[in-house]
């Protein structure tokens, strides 16, 4: 999470110049793209090629061995057959520059990286049916199959012992919690952090542990239209939340974004579920603290858009996406508690892998 001032906020022009000087790109169309903490521009050539210039914070672009393991791990995905976005080499053959600009708060340094435009939109512009759910599970439990495959010297980098969006790290939310100033929401965030450190890390030990994706998320996920007037997943996008986790992780984050684009929202959780387990059959651990995962990745979006929009008002809309649809459905997972949702998760699961 980038702290004040951190986020680029590159002109038209400076985005122009950067993509001739660095990448040998001649733009005919250039727009801005949604991004949490970095700088997302989606940029045409004027031979037809199209592209996403992606400009980190300042904060994260002082970790260039972390965004070289991300650049790996999306070519790595790719050469699988799974359809993440790459990194395409400047004209000098590296995979990403780092630039000193000023674009508004003095010379910070950047480091730029030309990504592939995959095709499609984001999943949460698409009806959410029980196959396509099925489908984002699947496709989670593959992504972190493959990338458990992973060998490379800069490896050890996605430990991230205090990275704030980590599911292994939800008692760092306690240092936020005066953000909640009184809102009734705090004692139920509260509760659930209590229940994480009581519950969940007692068992991780039985927990499988892997590389996560970490942000498996509706804006992070793209689809078309398939042949059975359905969607297929087109695109795996923003690799940046990339850490060393479990595999429990994965699907607890995934079934919580997508919990937030459906209008029953607790119905969710059991297409998704089927999914992975057609990839990943759960552990009883797993299996036992799959609820609270879910309700601390709604905590965690919940403290940390707060503290974001202290940080970036003017990125407020966007930052607080997540959360305002976020509120009610916590509160409903909370209120209906951990043996109704499982049961709910756990029947449609199996009921949907018997049909398969």
């Amino acid at each position: 999470m980038s702290s004040k001032h951190a986020k680029p906020n590159f002109s038209q022009s400076q985005v122009v110049e950067i993509g001739k000087r660095v990448f040998r790109l001649r733009p005919s169309e250039i727009r801005s793209l949604p991004s949490y903490d970095d700088q997302n521009v989606y940029v045409a050539d004027i031979e037809g090629g199209e592209y996403v210039l992606k400009i980190l914070n300042s904060e994260n672009s002082k970790n260039s061995a972390l965004i070289e393991m991300q650049n790996y791990a999306m070519t790595f995905l790719h050469q699988h057959g799974l359809p993440a976005q790459t990194a395409l080499p400047t004209a000098s053959g590296q995979l990403m520059s780092l630039e000193e600009v000023d674009c508004g708060y003095g010379c910070q340094k950047y480091l730029v990286r030309l990504l592939t435009y995959l095709p499609g939109i984001t999943i949460s512009k698409v009806p959410l049916t029980p196959q396509l759910l099925y489908e984002t599970g699947k496709m989670a439990a593959r992504m972190d199959k493959i990338l458990q495959e992973l060998e490379h010297p800069h490896l050890g980098v996605l430990q991230r012992e205090n990275f704030i969006w980590s599911l292994s790290n939800v008692p760092l939310l306690e240092a936020y919690i005066n953000l909640f100033d009184g809102d009734p929401l705090e004692e139920a965030v509260k509760s659930v952090i209590h229940q994480y450190k009581t519950s969940v890390v007692p068992n991780r030990s039985n927990f499988r542990k892997c590389i996560n994706h970490g942000d498996f998320n509706d804006l992070n996920v793209l689809v078309q239209p398939d042949e059975s007037d359905g969607h297929r997943i087109s695109g795996i996008l923003d690799f940046g939340d990339m850490n060393s986790g479990y595999y429990i992780h994965e699907l607890a984050i995934a079934i919580m974004y997508m919990m937030t684009e459906h209008p029953k929202p607790i119905e969710v959780g059991g297409p998704v579920l089927a999914g992975w387990e057609s990839i990943l059959p759960l552990n009883e651990a797993e299996k036992d603290c799959l609820y609270l995962l879910v309700l601390s990745r709604f905590c965690q979006s919940l403290v940390l858009a707060r503290h974001s929009v202290i940080l970036h008002p003017e990125n407020a809309e966007y930052l607080m996406i997540t959360s305002r649809k976020g509120v009610h459905i916590f509160h409903q997972l909370w209120e209906l508690g951990k043996e109704q949702v499982e049961k709910v998760w756990f029947e449609s699961a199996a009921q949907f892998s018997d049909r398969k």
